[in-house]
Order: C-alpha cells, then structure tokens, then sequence
C-alpha cells in the first residue's frame, strides 16, 4: 500500500512513495511492482499519471524493465545500505538541515555584512527593498513610480506587437550592451533634454540603478578604495559600494547640494564620487553649475570618476531638466546612470549607463559575464515608445498630475503641522524630505513605528544618513496616492505625531 503525501502533483507523489519504498528496503532489489494499468486502477488515477511516475523512476535508476514476463522490477544494483538509510532517513523530515558554518569568501561576507546594515537602517525584517507592509493604506514610500498614469494599453499593444513579429535574432541572446534600437533611442532623448553629447556606443543597458551601480562597484573599485558618498544619500548606493570593502567618505549637503572638498595630499586619494546633483536624494536640492563645474575640476585634479545618478530629473514643475553633469564633462570622468522605473515601472527593469568610451568594452564584459544580456523584447517596445512620440507625451502627463499630488501634499502639511514642518527641497521629483517638530519643539521618537500604527507608511531620515542627524525628518513619496488620499494620510501622521 503505497501512502501519498498530498502534495504537487499526483505522479510525484507516487514517485516520492515508490523512492521511500525502495529506499527503506519495504521493496527488495529485483522485486517486481505493479504494472502502470494495474497501479492506475489501485491508486484511481490515469494511466498517464502512473506512467509519468515510472518513467521518473526508471529515469534516476530505481526501476528496470525486464523483456518477457517479468515486466518492471525494482533496480538490482542498488548502493550500500549505510547510503540508503542515511538518505531515506533525510526524507521523513520536512525541513532540511541549514549548515550553519558555511564559508563564504570575502566578497560574499562583505555583501552580507552591507546588506544586513542597511536593512537593520531602514528597519526591514529581512533583506529586502521591500520598504513597507502592503497592508498600510496611506503609504508615502519614496522611489516609487504614478503607477495609476501609466498607459498600460499602450504598453501591452507595443509588446505584443514586437512579440508577435520577432525575429530569430529577437528571441536569441542580444548583445550584453543592450539592443542598439533602445540606445539609440535613448541617446537621442539624452541629446536633446539633457545637454549629453552621446551615441549607442557608449551607451549600456542594464537592469535598473542598482546593477548600474554594482558593475560600477566591481569594475572601478577594490578593497579599502576611498568613495565619496553625500550625507544624507541614498542607501543602495551605501549598500554596492560597502559589498566590495570601499571606505565611506561622508560629504555633507547643504541648501545648494554637495559641499565640494579640497583635495588633500595626506590622505589616499578618492577613487570614485557619488552624487544625485538634479535631485538629490532625499533633500531635493539641486547642485548649481557653480558647484558642477567645481566638482569636475575636483575630479579632473584627483583623478577620480564621478557617478551622476539622474534618478528622477524628469519630474521637473518649474521648467525644463537641467543639464546634466554628464553634458559639462570634457574630461571622460562622468558614468551617468539613469532609469525608467520611475517613469514607467520598477518590474519593466530597465536602466541605462553612459559610459566614458574607455570603460565601455570592461562594462560591457562585466555585463555579459553577470546575465548575458537584458530581456530583449522589452527593450524593443521601449524603443518604439520613445522613437513614437508616446513616451514624451506620457511624460508631459505625469508631470502634470505629480505636480497636482505635490501641491496637495505640501498643502496638507503645512496645515496639519503648520510652524512645526519645514518642507525641503526644489519643486521637482516624486518625493518631499519635511523636517518636523514635537508640541515641545524637540525631536519626535519613533516617528516610524507612530506613523504604521496610523496606518502611514514613511521614511524617517535617519536611515539615509551614516551618522543621522538631531532632528526628526521623513521622507515622503507621493507619486502612487490620490490627492484625496494624501490628505487623509498627512491628517492621519499629525494625529499619530501629536
């Protein structure tokens, strides 16, 4: 009597039965078992099934057939009774037992060790870029995209277009840089909004800021190599670089951005910069050109490169984008890193870096070893959204309704909070750093746990900051949230920060 243990499908379970028979020795070395008929109508299931069993079976060794009468046996030759039971024993136990000694090398250890800080910083529960439960309703989570504007007929037409007409070329691996009709695209794009003189040849497809930001790690970085880092920054960032062993140089922001420092000759040099000068995250200040053109000279004297994250630049309220730092680079020292996952969607996993033209044969390299290539049918109808027209139409439309969102959102906290909130940041972007006050005029505690009990989902500053500041500020993302639910939330926050 073979006993099933319900779970997966039917012929697993009786592949699972039959093993645990064999293996306990329940069945002997050279004993016949039932023929597939015979076993379908014991068991009640079809023919099929049982067959697919055997056929498993037979496939990993534990069954043979026999020609003439014998029909189907257990497998004669079987190994050591020791090998058995200390396996059949294994598999009574529901979970297996996790090695707790495991040796990692240095780089696994470093990954570990950033990864753990940074979610104990955001105070995730596990090592996830999952900010905050889905159950909160009113969640003001920064980094996310205007879900609801995104045209998603358009979207599932150009895919399924591109998928209906794909070429054999189109379903084989692409090339680790990407499909040239998206950098063609998107050097066009840059060209023109931008101020980046760039072709697809320096040009590299990735997926999404935080791979961009993990080749830049692993290709320009070693052990102990200095990288300036803004205070406050953001935490992926904190996370690639710490992977692999570089040495943290905190750079403050102040009301015009990051403070440029001298460079000084008794110290090691810094190998590499990271800013967010059109927006920078979480303040929203903006860098001046004053200050772009003193940090290319900074880097032009130190010889370090500078890795412009132009995460959100296209959300911009008061005039066009600015031009990038990338667009003022003479020299070859800017990696510029930009996405579409905020805005279309963060699933769609598409970034891009414009690369200095003597890093883009190891960046494509490095790119190639790590996935061989982006999912290539997606890079396809992204290329058609651009080249039609439609992406910058659906961009025109977003700005607009973030713009709407932005207004209500500083609205609702300057009069749920009035001289206790001070709102930060340029009129751009998808997300607001307020800095906030207690009724005493101190610091608020535990502004986080009050806000998810009011069912608020936010940021508090902190995390952003290596060493955080004696203030309370939140980050507030309002791209995905109705007006209406903006102004719930912030009324909702005031009462559980009172």
């Amino acid at each position: 009597m073979l006993q099933l243990d319900g779970t997966g499908p039917r012929y697993q379970q009786i592949y699972r039965a039959f093993r645990s028979e064999i293996l306990t020795r329940t069945l002997r070395p050279g004993e016949r078992v039932p023929s597939t008929r015979v076993l379908a109508n014991l068991l009640k299931v079809s023919r099929n099934t049982a067959v697919m069993a055997y056929e498993q079976l037979l496939a990993e060794g534990f069954l043979e057939t026999r020609i003439g009468a014998a029909g189907t046996v257990v497998a004669p030759v079987l190994p050591s009774d020791s090998l058995y039971f200390s396996y059949s024993e294994s598999l009574g136990r529901q979970q297996h037992t996790v090695r707790t000694n495991a040796r990692l090398a240095g780089a696994g250890e470093r990954m570990l060790k950033a990864a753990r800080a940074v979610s104990s910083s955001l105070e995730l529960p596990s090592l996830s870029w999952e900010l905050t439960p889905s159950r909160i309703p009113y969640d003001f989570r920064p980094g996310r995209a205007a879900f609801a504007d995104v045209p998603y007929a358009l979207w599932c037409r150009l895919l399924g277009s591109r998928a209906r007409r794909a070429s054999m070329r189109d379903l084989d691996y692409g090339p680790p840089a990407g499909r040239w009709e998206l950098r063609e695209a998107i050097g066009a794009r840059l060209r023109r909004l931008r101020g980046i003189d760039v072709g697809p040849e320096r040009i590299l497809i990735v997926n999404g800021t935080q791979q961009a930001l993990d080749l830049i790690s692993r290709i320009l970085l070693n052990p102990d190599d200095r990288v300036l880092i803004e205070e406050p920054h953001y935490t992926g960032a904190r996370c690639a670089f710490m992977s692999v062993g570089a040495e943290l140089v905190r750079c403050a922001v102040d009301d015009n951005g990051i403070q440029i420092p001298k460079a000084s000759t008794g110290k090691r040099p810094v190998r590499l910069a990271y800013v967010t000068p059109s927006h920078q995250f979480p303040t929203g200040v903006v860098l001046p050109i004053a200050r772009r053109l003193e940090l290319l000279d900074w880097a032009s004297r130190t010889g370090a490169f500078i890795v412009e994250d132009d995460y959100d630049s296209e959300y911009r309220y008061d005039g066009p984008p600015l031009q990038a730092l990338a667009g003022l680079d003479a020299e070859g020292r800017v990696i510029y890193v930009g996405t579409f996952s905020k805005i279309l969607f963060p699933a769609l996993r598409l970034g891009y870096l414009v690369l200095p033209k003597a890093l883009v044969e190891p960046f494509a390299a490095a790119k190639a070893t790590g996935d061989t290539g982006t999912a290539a049918l997606e890079q396809l109808a992204l290329a058609d959204f651009i080249s039609t027209g439609q992406f910058d139409r659906h961009l025109r439309r977003t700005n607009i309704s973030n713009a709407a969102r932005r207004r209500a959102l500083v609205e609702a906290v300057r009069k749920e909070f009035g001289e206790r909130a001070e709102v930060c940041g340029a009129n751009a972007g998808l997300h607001l750093l307020v800095w906030l006050k207690g009724r005493s005029g101190g610091m608020i505690k535990d502004a986080h746990g009050k806000a998810e009990k009011a069912g608020v989902g936010l940021y508090t500053v902190d995390s952003f900051y290596l060493k955080p500041p004696k203030r309370t500020g939140v980050v507030l993302g309002y791209a995905p949230l109705r007006e209406r639910e903006i102004r719930e939330g912030i009324h909702r926050l005031a009462a559980a920060l009172t």
